[in-house]
């Protein structure tokens, strides 16, 4: 069995998926698992895999994103020597490769209609014709398939085969996001600090200073665990303060700087203004309101969005931005009901 990692969380939400990710695994049946970029839904598959009585099996994974349609057929079922032009030899596709185990085709939402139709014929059936060929194959593979996307809303919209979807829908696993992993932060964080210090021949891990720490936990996290370990790695990479100081400097944006190249955009069109006017964006905002104090209120949500946007949800920055000590702009936030239920309290 392969040395997979243990799950690293605690928090209620991350804990529910690994319970339901525990009794899904031994049932030799499809899954669909379904998450935001950066949520760990391949090391979910994996962990699947080598929970279930297939674990002794190939794990093979293929990301269905990264092929265009003939070149994922043939990756999928392979190819017989003479097919086409260039096909000097028999080759295997990941089908056969995944005999005895499991396959992950990630990005499952990607893959055009003809080749789902074929992909369900092996869930079902459990066979296949290479590329060229005319013998079918028989083979017992596990399929987990992986995306970001809304697949029922694709499969609505004719994008996605609704039969198909049936059968990998089978169990679905929704993987939490990290902004939703409430209390998580700090146990990745100093996870992935203490590897990257490690790594670095570090004597030993300082730790984040508080306020460092603070702002991991304020930051939302689109990019999730995976951006979370990259930010936390660069900030162990550049500290120059030795093991006897916390790590206090965080850069959340590599690209942040006075010198990064401006787009030039060459358009007969006038250039868009590079600062908000507000006297132009409030009339936008009091567009659904009648009333004096309707339209202050919508004009302020406004600005605090805005801010928000501008500091990617990192809000002791748009604070700084606006002007407002920390907690001001949380009450502020709380008022508009813009903060998560789950942050609600003044601690993060």
């Amino acid at each position: 069995m392969a040395d997979l990692p243990a799950p690293l969380g605690q928090s209620a939400s991350f804990l529910a998926h690994i319970d339901h990710l525990s009794r899904v695994a031994p049932v030799d049946r499809p899954v669909l698992i379904i998450g935001e970029r950066g949520t760990g839904k391949e090391l979910s598959a994996a962990r699947i895999h080598y929970l279930s009585s297939r674990w002794g099996g190939p794990l093979v994974k293929l990301n269905c994103a990264a092929l265009p349609e003939n070149l994922l057929e043939a990756e999928l079922f392979g190819v017989e020597a003479g097919a086409f032009t260039g096909a000097a030899r028999r080759r295997l596709g990941r089908f056969e490769m995944a005999n005895g185990g499991s396959l992950l085709l990630d990005e499952i939402g990607n893959a055009p209609l003809s080749v789902q139709e074929k992909i369900l014929r092996v869930i079902e059936y459990g066979e296949f014709e290479r590329l060229g060929a005319s013998e079918t194959l028989q083979v017992s593979v596990r399929v987990v398939a992986a995306t970001n996307a809304d697949l029922p809303a694709e499969a609505a919209a004719g994008r996605f085969r609704e039969d198909l979807l049936d059968r990998l829908a089978f169990d679905v696993l929704t993987l939490p996001p990290l902004r939703e992993r409430v209390g998580d932060v700090p146990l990745l964080a100093d996870h992935f600090a203490k590897a990257m210090a490690q790594s670095l021949d570090w004597s030993a891990y300082p730790g984040f200073a508080r306020d460092a720490m603070a702002a991991l936990e304020a930051y939302a996290w689109p990019g999730n665990v995976r951006e979370l370990k990259n930010v936390v790695e660069r900030a162990v990479a550049h500290w120059s303060g030795g093991a006897d100081a916390p790590i206090t400097d965080v850069i959340f944006d590599p690209f942040d700087s006075p010198f990064r190249p401006k787009i030039r955009m060459h358009t007969s069109a006038a250039p868009a203004p590079q600062k908000t006017d507000v006297a132009r964006t409030a009339p936008q905002a009091m567009a659904e309101v009648t009333d004096y104090k309707s339209a202050v209120a919508a004009f302020e949500r406004k600005v605090l969005l805005e801010a928000l946007d501008a500091a990617r949800h990192n809000q002791r920055i748009a604070a700084k931005k606006l002007g407002l000590p920390y907690h001001g702009l949380r009450n502020a936030l709380r008022k508009h009901g813009l903060l998560p239920a789950q942050t609600g309290t003044d601690e993060q």
